[in-house]
């Protein structure tokens, strides 16, 4: 009976943060499909000027957000590590990915504390209902990338890819951001993880394409490198979990490294360069696995 009544409980929950997070997301969908039309004009200072505006009305809307979370589906995030961050820096944020509910939580934690977070998104999602436009005017990068034996069918294609991320970065150059990258390409299951036959407990193996292209563009121009690690107590939720109140705790783990030197270099022709940032990406996932285990056990010693 007790747990028929919480599913209930639960789904009604749901239906009502679903319905205001629907509400919200169009409120503020409006005013930036207005101001995305004047990012036309072919001045850079009004382009500043327009970036800034879209950029509250997005923090805003994760203000909103983080409103009804803490409403209706309160979740107590406890954040250790490095704290020191600025809203003047550049950041590349990454993270391990587990659930569509990181996202949530990388932007409440980090709302207002970094410049907001810009995902890099599938080419795909560009045609997402209203968030797909919203998107493009928030200057999120839309990747397109291809594998190896499409290349070999279509050589003229080859490089695209980097021009692609080379456009998408170039708006990025006249005011601080954060580019956001989940370097192991996808969520994580057990099932993955096994196929990938990964040497990382609770990871999967980390791609250094994604990155080695924004350090080609950006590397110059980025100046740390915000490394978080996220572990759900309870178990990997789903996004219905997030939405009926179900995730009490989550736990997040902040590093934060130096951009230097021997990070940056050329990602698409430099072979050498691409082996030492896949060494060095393969440290810091090294130490990543060690972090997941001290917060499962900092957790399991609250409990």
């Amino acid at each position: 009976m007790r747990i028929w009544i919480e599913n209930i409980v639960g789904s009604i929950v749901g239906v009502m943060s679903f319905c205001l997070y629907c509400i919200n997301t169009i409120f503020w969908s409006l005013p930036i499909f207005a101001l995305s039309v004047f990012k036309l004009i072919p001045f850079a200072s009004s382009r500043k000027f327009i970036t800034i505006l879209l950029d509250f009305c997005a923090a805003s809307w994760v203000s909103v957000n983080t409103v009804i979370q803490k409403i209706l589906s309160p979740m107590k995030i406890t954040v250790t590590g490095d704290l020191n961050l600025s809203k003047k820096d550049w950041y590349l944020v990454i993270s391990n990915h587990q659930s569509w509910v990181d996202i949530v939580v990388l932007q409440r934690v980090f709302n207002g504390k970094i410049p907001f977070l810009k995902f890099f998104l599938k080419e795909q999602l560009r045609y997402v209902p209203i968030l797909g436009l919203t998107w493009w005017a928030l200057d999120f990068p839309f990747m397109k990338r291809y594998t190896k034996s499409f290349l070999a069918k279509n050589p003229h294609l080859k490089g695209k890819d980097l021009a692609t991320t080379r456009e998408a970065c170039e708006k990025f150059k006249y005011k601080p951001v954060s580019v956001m990258n989940f370097i192991e390409g996808t969520r994580y299951t057990d099932k993955k993880h096994e196929n990938q036959n990964s040497k990382y407990t609770g990871l999967l193996k980390p791609k250094s394409g994604g990155i080695g292209f924004v350090f080609t563009v950006m590397g110059e121009q980025l100046h740390k490198v915000i490394d978080v690690t996220i572990y759900y107590p309870q178990q990997i939720p789903t996004f219905w979990h997030f939405l009926s109140g179900r995730i009490r705790n989550v736990s997040m783990h902040i590093d934060v490294h130096e951009i230097t030197q021997d990070i940056i270099g050329d990602y698409s022709t430099d072979k050498e360069y691409k082996k030492r940032l896949h060494s060095w990406i393969n440290g810091i996932w090294t130490q990543k696995q060690e972090t997941l285990l001290q917060l499962k056990l900092q957790s399991e010693s609250q409990t």
